[in-house]
Protein backbone atom coordinates (compact mmCIF):
# COMPACT_ATOMS: atom_id res chain seq x y z
CA UNK A 1 0.00 0.00 0.00
CA UNK A 2 1.62 3.51 -1.14
CA UNK A 3 1.15 6.85 0.63
CA UNK A 4 0.78 8.37 -2.65
CA UNK A 5 -2.19 6.39 -3.68
CA UNK A 6 -4.22 6.10 -0.65
CA UNK A 7 -3.50 9.92 -0.21
CA UNK A 8 -5.86 10.23 -3.83
CA UNK A 9 -8.70 8.64 -1.90
CA UNK A 10 -7.90 11.12 1.30
CA UNK A 11 -11.65 12.79 0.49
CA UNK A 12 -13.47 9.60 0.27
CA UNK A 13 -12.24 8.05 3.23
CA UNK A 14 -12.79 11.10 5.26
CA UNK A 15 -16.40 11.02 4.52
CA UNK A 16 -16.53 7.34 4.97
CA UNK A 17 -14.95 7.89 8.76
CA UNK A 18 -17.46 10.75 9.37
CA UNK A 19 -20.14 8.41 8.53
CA UNK A 20 -18.48 5.60 10.97
CA UNK A 21 -17.92 8.31 13.69
CA UNK A 22 -21.16 9.39 13.02
CA UNK A 23 -23.60 6.24 13.29
CA UNK A 24 -21.45 5.33 16.04
CA UNK A 25 -22.41 8.19 18.24
CA UNK A 26 -26.09 8.34 17.12
CA UNK A 27 -26.08 4.80 18.19
CA UNK A 28 -24.90 5.55 21.77
CA UNK A 29 -26.96 8.51 21.98
CA UNK A 30 -30.13 7.38 21.05
CA UNK A 31 -30.45 4.10 21.92
CA UNK A 32 -31.42 3.25 18.22
CA UNK A 33 -29.39 -0.06 16.74
CA UNK A 34 -30.51 0.98 13.78
CA UNK A 35 -28.06 3.62 13.36
CA UNK A 36 -25.61 0.78 13.41
CA UNK A 37 -26.42 0.39 9.75
CA UNK A 38 -24.40 3.57 8.84
CA UNK A 39 -21.83 1.94 11.09
CA UNK A 40 -22.05 -0.73 8.60
CA UNK A 41 -21.83 0.89 5.72
CA UNK A 42 -19.00 3.37 6.85
CA UNK A 43 -16.40 -0.21 7.25
CA UNK A 44 -17.56 -2.23 4.22
CA UNK A 45 -16.75 1.46 2.21
CA UNK A 46 -13.27 1.57 3.61
CA UNK A 47 -12.76 -1.77 2.82
CA UNK A 48 -13.52 -1.33 -1.18
CA UNK A 49 -11.67 1.76 -0.77
CA UNK A 50 -8.59 0.09 0.62
CA UNK A 51 -8.86 -2.35 -1.87
CA UNK A 52 -9.33 0.05 -4.63
CA UNK A 53 -6.59 2.09 -4.20
CA UNK A 54 -3.87 -0.96 -3.77
CA UNK A 55 -0.50 -0.48 -5.19
CA UNK A 56 1.14 -3.75 -5.28
CA UNK A 57 4.65 -3.80 -6.23
CA UNK A 58 5.62 -6.11 -9.34
CA UNK A 59 8.37 -8.28 -10.97
CA UNK A 60 9.05 -5.99 -14.41
CA UNK A 61 10.17 -7.81 -17.32
CA UNK A 62 13.43 -6.66 -19.03
CA UNK A 63 14.31 -5.77 -22.25
CA UNK A 64 13.76 -2.91 -24.63
CA UNK A 65 11.29 -4.99 -27.23
CA UNK A 66 9.18 -5.84 -24.36
CA UNK A 67 6.09 -3.68 -23.84
CA UNK A 68 4.04 -4.50 -20.84
CA UNK A 69 0.97 -3.57 -19.55
CA UNK A 70 -0.11 -0.39 -18.96
CA UNK A 71 -3.10 -1.52 -16.53
CA UNK A 72 -4.83 -4.13 -14.42
CA UNK A 73 -7.97 -5.36 -16.26
CA UNK A 74 -9.00 -7.25 -19.22
CA UNK A 75 -8.20 -7.03 -22.50
CA UNK A 76 -11.09 -5.42 -24.44
CA UNK A 77 -10.19 -5.47 -27.97
CA UNK A 78 -7.34 -5.78 -30.40
CA UNK A 79 -7.84 -3.65 -33.07
CA UNK A 80 -5.89 -1.85 -36.33
CA UNK A 81 -6.76 1.71 -35.91
CA UNK A 82 -5.41 5.22 -36.82
CA UNK A 83 -3.75 6.85 -34.21
CA UNK A 84 -3.78 10.23 -35.06
CA UNK A 85 -2.73 12.69 -32.27
CA UNK A 86 0.87 12.11 -31.77
CA UNK A 87 2.03 9.27 -34.23
CA UNK A 88 -0.07 10.05 -37.09
CA UNK A 89 -0.37 6.45 -38.47
CA UNK A 90 -2.15 3.36 -38.18
CA UNK A 91 -1.21 1.60 -35.39
CA UNK A 92 -2.58 -1.59 -33.50
CA UNK A 93 -4.65 -0.48 -30.27
CA UNK A 94 -4.55 -3.09 -27.33
CA UNK A 95 -7.53 -1.80 -24.76
CA UNK A 96 -7.61 -2.79 -21.46
CA UNK A 97 -11.18 -2.83 -19.13
CA UNK A 98 -10.27 -2.11 -15.91
CA UNK A 99 -13.19 -2.88 -13.25
CA UNK A 100 -13.79 -1.40 -9.80
CA UNK A 101 -12.10 -5.13 -8.49
CA UNK A 102 -8.73 -3.86 -10.22
CA UNK A 103 -5.56 -2.00 -9.17
CA UNK A 104 -6.18 1.70 -10.86
CA UNK A 105 -2.69 2.51 -10.99
CA UNK A 106 -0.90 2.69 -14.62
CA UNK A 107 1.96 1.76 -15.15
CA UNK A 108 4.82 2.81 -18.30
CA UNK A 109 4.87 -0.04 -20.97
CA UNK A 110 8.78 1.20 -21.70
CA UNK A 111 10.89 2.44 -20.50
CA UNK A 112 12.08 6.02 -22.08
CA UNK A 113 11.43 9.55 -21.82
CA UNK A 114 7.64 10.83 -21.53
CA UNK A 115 7.49 13.36 -24.62
CA UNK A 116 3.96 13.73 -24.74
CA UNK A 117 0.76 14.63 -22.56
CA UNK A 118 -2.96 15.79 -23.52
CA UNK A 119 -5.78 16.09 -21.12
CA UNK A 120 -9.13 16.16 -22.82
CA UNK A 121 -11.99 17.09 -20.51
CA UNK A 122 -15.00 14.91 -22.12
CA UNK A 123 -18.65 15.72 -23.46
CA UNK A 124 -19.42 16.92 -20.19
CA UNK A 125 -22.10 16.66 -19.26
CA UNK A 126 -22.56 13.92 -21.74
CA UNK A 127 -22.60 11.50 -23.38
CA UNK A 128 -20.70 9.33 -21.22
CA UNK A 129 -19.66 5.63 -22.46
CA UNK A 130 -19.23 3.28 -20.42
CA UNK A 131 -15.63 2.35 -20.17
CA UNK A 132 -15.42 -1.22 -22.30
CA UNK A 133 -17.25 0.61 -24.97
CA UNK A 134 -14.41 1.15 -27.63
CA UNK A 135 -15.46 4.23 -29.07
CA UNK A 136 -15.13 5.93 -25.25
CA UNK A 137 -12.72 7.80 -25.99
CA UNK A 138 -14.36 10.40 -28.27
CA UNK A 139 -16.90 11.12 -25.35
CA UNK A 140 -15.41 10.62 -21.96
CA UNK A 141 -12.58 12.42 -19.83
CA UNK A 142 -8.85 11.51 -21.18
CA UNK A 143 -5.36 12.14 -20.83
CA UNK A 144 -2.89 10.96 -23.84
CA UNK A 145 0.79 9.66 -23.40
CA UNK A 146 3.34 9.34 -25.43
CA UNK A 147 6.33 7.12 -24.12
CA UNK A 148 9.49 7.58 -26.62
CA UNK A 149 11.82 4.24 -25.81
CA UNK A 150 14.97 2.18 -27.52
CA UNK A 151 12.93 0.65 -30.24
CA UNK A 152 9.48 3.00 -30.59
CA UNK A 153 7.48 5.51 -29.16
CA UNK A 154 4.60 4.27 -27.77
CA UNK A 155 0.98 5.69 -27.13
CA UNK A 156 -0.91 5.24 -23.71
CA UNK A 157 -4.35 6.51 -23.11
CA UNK A 158 -6.15 6.95 -19.40
CA UNK A 159 -9.82 6.61 -20.55
CA UNK A 160 -12.72 7.58 -17.71
CA UNK A 161 -15.98 5.23 -17.19
CA UNK A 162 -19.50 6.87 -17.41
CA UNK A 163 -18.89 7.53 -13.78
CA UNK A 164 -15.71 8.00 -12.71
CA UNK A 165 -14.42 10.54 -14.10
CA UNK A 166 -11.08 11.97 -12.59
CA UNK A 167 -7.18 11.23 -13.87
CA UNK A 168 -4.67 12.05 -11.72
CA UNK A 169 -1.35 12.37 -13.52
CA UNK A 170 1.75 11.48 -11.19
CA UNK A 171 4.18 12.47 -14.58
CA UNK A 172 4.60 14.96 -17.08
CA UNK A 173 6.49 15.70 -20.09
CA UNK A 174 9.59 15.88 -20.35
CA UNK A 175 10.36 12.45 -17.45
CA UNK A 176 12.37 9.95 -17.76
CA UNK A 177 10.74 6.97 -16.66
CA UNK A 178 11.76 3.13 -16.00
CA UNK A 179 9.36 0.38 -17.58
CA UNK A 180 6.63 0.23 -14.79
CA UNK A 181 6.66 3.55 -13.84
CA UNK A 182 3.56 4.69 -11.68
CA UNK A 183 2.40 7.65 -14.05
CA UNK A 184 -0.80 7.97 -12.86
CA UNK A 185 -4.06 6.41 -12.11
CA UNK A 186 -7.61 6.55 -12.69
CA UNK A 187 -10.75 6.28 -10.47
CA UNK A 188 -13.23 4.47 -10.44
CA UNK A 189 -14.00 1.86 -13.68
CA UNK A 190 -12.04 3.07 -16.54
CA UNK A 191 -9.82 1.93 -19.26
CA UNK A 192 -6.35 1.77 -20.56
CA UNK A 193 -5.07 1.76 -24.38
CA UNK A 194 -1.94 0.77 -25.71
CA UNK A 195 -0.63 1.59 -29.17
CA UNK A 196 1.62 -0.33 -30.50
CA UNK A 197 3.52 -0.09 -34.33
CA UNK A 198 2.00 -2.45 -36.79
CA UNK A 199 5.11 -5.19 -36.71
CA UNK A 200 4.73 -5.28 -33.26
CA UNK A 201 3.78 -9.01 -32.02
CA UNK A 202 1.46 -9.06 -29.74
CA UNK A 203 1.28 -11.48 -27.08
CA UNK A 204 -2.08 -11.30 -25.11
CA UNK A 205 -5.90 -12.05 -26.88
CA UNK A 206 -9.16 -10.49 -26.15
CA UNK A 207 -10.37 -11.85 -22.62
CA UNK A 208 -7.46 -12.67 -21.01
CA UNK A 209 -6.58 -10.74 -17.92
CA UNK A 210 -3.20 -8.41 -17.13
CA UNK A 211 -1.44 -7.05 -14.46
CA UNK A 212 0.10 -3.43 -14.84
CA UNK A 213 3.99 -3.76 -15.06
CA UNK A 214 4.05 -7.26 -15.43
CA UNK A 215 2.05 -9.04 -17.90
CA UNK A 216 3.85 -8.86 -21.63
CA UNK A 217 1.10 -7.72 -23.84
CA UNK A 218 3.62 -7.62 -26.86
CA UNK A 219 7.42 -7.47 -28.61
CA UNK A 220 9.39 -4.60 -30.61
CA UNK A 221 10.68 -5.64 -33.46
Amino acid sequence: MRFQTLYEGRLIFAILFVAIAAGWGLAARTGERGWYLLVLIGALGVLFCMNFFRDPERAVPSGDDVVVAAADGTVADIVEIEEDEVLKQKCRRVGIFLSVFDVHVNKAPIAGKITYTKHYPGTYPGPYLDARHPECSKFNEALTWAFEGAKATLVVRQITGAIARRIVPWSKTGDAVEKGHRFGMIRFGSRTEVYLPLDAEVTVKIGDKVRGAETVIARLK
